[in-house]
C-alpha cells in the first residue's frame, strides 16, 4: 500500500496550502479545500458499495450457485488441479448458437497461502457456442496450470491464441475425458438459470481492468503484481468473503 499511502500524502500535502491560502483568498481557498475533502471522504468510502465490490459478489453467488449442485458442479477432478479462477458474472448475450460477448469480471489464483486477491478483468468480442438466447449468462473459467495463468493475467489475452482453451467437464464425479480437455490450460464453463454446462470462448478477449484496481484498491496494481506477486493490499468487503468462498469449494 506504499504508493496509497504515498498519495495521500500529496493529497494532505494540497489541502494543507489551500487551508493556507485562506489568510488571502479566503472564499475560494475554503471551497477548493471543501470540495477537495469531499472526494477524498468518498474515494474512502466507495469501496464495499462499489461497482467493484458488487462484482465481486456477484461473482461469489455465482460459485455458490455452481458448486452447491452435485451434477452440475465442476468436477473435483478438476478444482483440485486448478491455479486460478476467473468468473464473469452476467456476461453473455446474443442469439443462440453464436452472439458476441461483453462483461466485467475477477480472478483469484491459487498460491501456498489459499488463494489471493481478486484483480479485476474485462471481457468482449468473440462468439459462444450453446448459448442461451437473449438472456445474460455467468461465465467460469477454470485456468488449468501456472503458464495458462500468467498469459491470462497479461494486460490481454485472446482465447485460443495464448492459451489453450476448452469446454469443461460438468459434475462432481466427471473426468476430463477428450484430448482437447486434457490439453486444455483453460477450462470454460456458462451458468444461466440454473443450466451448467462447458462453453466455447475462442477468438473472444480479456484485458486487465486497471481503473477497476484502482477505484477498489486505492492504488494501480496491476493483475500479476495481485495474483503472481501476492501485493499486500487491504482486504476490503467482500474480498474476505470471496476468498472464504473459493477455498471451500476449490479444494486440494
Amino acid at each position: 500500500m506504499a504508493g496509497s499511502c504515498a498519495t495521500r500524502v500529496v493529497h494532505y500535502r494540497m489541502l494543507a496550502m489551500i487551508v493556507g491560502m485562506t489568510r488571502t483568498f479566503s472564499p475560494l481557498a475554503l471551497t477548493l479545500a471543501a470540495c477537495l475533502a469531499l472526494t477524498f471522504s468518498t474515494r474512502a468510502q466507495e469501496g464495499p458499495h462499489s461497482e467493484e465490490a458488487s462484482r465481486i459478489r456477484e461473482s461469489i453467488t455465482v460459485l455458490n450457485e455452481v458448486m452447491t449442485t452435485s451434477d452440475t458442479a465442476i468436477p473435483a477432478s478438476i478444482t483440485m488441479k486448478a491455479e486460478g479462477i476467473a468468473i464473469f458474472p452476467g456476461t453473455l448475450k446474443g442469439g443462440f448458437i453464436f452472439g458476441g460477448m461483453r462483461g466485467r469480471g475477477i480472478l483469484s489464483a491459487r498460491n501456498e497461502d489459499g488463494w489471493s486477491a481478486p484483480t479485476f478483468m474485462t471481457l468482449t468480442g468473440g462468439s459462444i457456442g450453446l448459448q442461451i438466447g437473449g438472456e445474460a449468462t455467468d461465465l467460469v473459467l477454470v485456468i488449468m496450470n501456472r503458464r495458462g495463468l500468467e498469459q491470462f493475467v497479461r494486460n490481454q489475452f485472446k482465447f485460443g491464441a495464448d492459451a489453450a482453451v476448452a469446454a469443461g467437464p460438468v459434475g462432481r464425479d466427471a473426468q476430463a475425458n477428450t484430448d482437447l480437455q486434457l490439453r486444455a490450460e483453460i477450462l470454460s464453463y456458462s451458468h444461466s438459470r440454473g443450466l451448467f454446462a462447458g462453453v466455447t470462448v475462442n477468438g473472444s478477449t480479456v484485458r486487465a481492468d486497471l481503473d477497476a484496481n484502482e477505484r477498489f484498491y486505492g492504488t494501480r496494481l496491476t493483475g500479476p503484481q495481485l495474483v503472481l506477486d501476492k501485493a499486500i493490499v487491504e482486504s476490503s468487503t467482500p474480498v474476505p468473503e470471496w476468498i472464504q468462498t473459493l477455498s471451500r469449494h476449490i479444494t486440494r
